[in-house]
């Protein structure tokens, strides 16, 4: 049976346009004004609304072994957060540390996603190490579909790599096709600043910022802008925090080096007061890169607004109270990150299409499009045409409502947006044609989501 989203202002980048989109077999096969459709077509009324393409958050932890805990989320919690929020589609990083076998690696997250995932999805390749057969376990891994390798400029003996071996995974990703994508910052100066401050006695959580500041995150950014430009690689900056890491990757890409960057929903909205908080409240915003400086979010807005900055993800990686208070004596026991998986396509319609610091045509293409192109997917994923994906987002801009941990979907236990007002969210939600998520409500077929294959494209 046929679906289609009748009356609604069409949304895509580049494209404002009034009408009907029709989907069969999975994928949109026609737009127009007032379509002729079969009997017993699915019939959603999208008067007064958007239809948006829908929605891929680029960098997200769902599986995640992190600081002796695990991420709460589960792929069948998290995917259905993510449809209710707007996300049809979402990039898990697959992380296995030092230690691990990459290949065995791989295969485990991929089986705790297997039949799980009520949304579609693809992996990162984590790099944490570059030893005799990692070229060989990493060309199977492209060969399977994962066209995205990450590498970690942080947490030094766990998952981090030295400069050797990110010279030598820029190298095969080049020879590859493939983009890597980077947290940047700089494993060593953190771990002498962390073992610094916490022999001073300084072990709350606002301390977590001194040990990681801008300046190590800037530092991390050049490096890595370094590197690509001497291996002819392609990449991508995860989370960037702060105008000082901006200046070093604007740079970068001004002389021609073919980097990319991501801003993630914590650093546009919250600052670092937030995690100076005394006890669990400051700990349950300790992520990494930190919460940096108020005056941050607006550099991080207009760079967005003026395409400086080309996605916007949110690192989801949630932890819940009784987790963060493993870090009660020492800040660098606190396992690291905060959910948002729900909350990204809200927040940032609410706060930067509705308060004027991005506008539609932006949104549509940091939210969906623009990763979308990155990372293979494009025009499966990231627009609405005839031929793709019929990932559809019919977008209510009349709502009201706040976000809460009361009414979250995700499996944490807080909220770090807590209380924040949101104009505007999805009414209805397709993924592949098939209705999963209506009015903040799961309505759909769990384990629907598929691995989503994709083939390199940077040679």
């Amino acid at each position: 049976m046929g679906l289609v989203v009748r009356n609604g202002e069409i949304v895509t980048v580049g494209s404002r346009v009034k009408g009907d989109v029709y989907a069969e077999n999975e994928t949109v096969t026609r737009i127009g004004k007032n379509l002729e459709v079969p009997p017993g077509t699915e019939i959603i009324d999208a008067s007064g609304k958007f239809v948006f393409p829908g929605f891929i958050d680029p960098h997200v932890h769902i599986y995640l072994p992190f600081m002796a805990t695990f991420a709460k989320d589960t792929h069948e919690t998290a995917s259905i957060a993510a449809l209710i929020g707007g996300t049809t589609t979402y990039i898990e990083m697959c992380c296995p540390n030092r230690t691990d076998d990459a290949l065995a690696g791989y295969e485990l997250w991929k089986s705790k996603a297997n039949g799980k995932s009520a949304c579609d999805y693809a992996f990162h390749m984590s790099v944490t190490k570059f030893g005799e057969e990692t070229e060989s376990q990493l060309r199977e891994i492209v060969a399977d579909g994962t066209s995205s390798f990450k590498i970690f400029l942080a947490y030094k003996n766990f998952f981090g790599v030295d400069d050797g071996e990110m010279y030598q995974t820029l190298t095969l990703a080049k020879k590859l096709g493939v983009i890597v994508t980077a947290h940047c910052e700089n494993a060593e100066l953190v771990a002498r600043l962390q073992a610094q401050l916490i022999a001073e006695g300084k072990t709350g959580p606002e301390w977590h910022e001194p040990s990681r500041p801008e300046s190590v995150e800037a530092e991390g950014t050049g490096r890595f802008a370094t590197f690509l430009e001497n291996t002819g690689a392609t990449g991508y900056v995860v989370h960037l925090s702060c105008e000082r890491a901006l200046n070093a990757g604007v740079a970068a890409k001004e002389r021609g080096v073919r980097l990319s960057v991501e801003a993630v929903l914590p650093h546009l909205l919250l600052d670092k007061s937030f995690a100076e908080r005394p006890g669990v409240e400051g700990m349950k915003h300790v992520m990494s890169p930190p919460l940096r400086a108020k005056k941050n979010q607006d550099v991080l807005w207009n760079a967005l607004s003026r395409g400086l900055v080309d996605t916007v993800g949110t690192d989801h990686c949630p932890f819940d109270v009784e987790q963060k208070l493993l870090g009660t004596d020492a800040f660098t026991n606190i396992p690291n990150g905060i959910p948002g998986i729900e909350d990204r396509v809200n927040l940032l319609y609410s706060f930067g299409v509705q308060k004027g610091r991005i506008d539609l045509d932006r949104f549509v293409d940091i939210a969906s499009t623009r990763a979308a192109k990155l990372f293979g997917l494009y025009p499966r994923k990231g627009t609405i045409e005839v031929g793709s994906d019929a990932d559809l987002v019919v977008f209510d801009t009349n709502y009201r409502g706040i976000v809460s941990a009361k009414t979250q979907h995700v499996n944490n236990d807080y909220n770090g947006f807590e209380g924040m007002a949101i104009e505007g969210r999805p009414s209805v939600v397709t993924v592949r044609g098939k209705v999963q998520a209506r009015d903040g409500k799961f309505v759909g077929e769990r384990g629907r989501g598929r691995l989503l294959k994709r083939e390199p494209a940077y040679f």
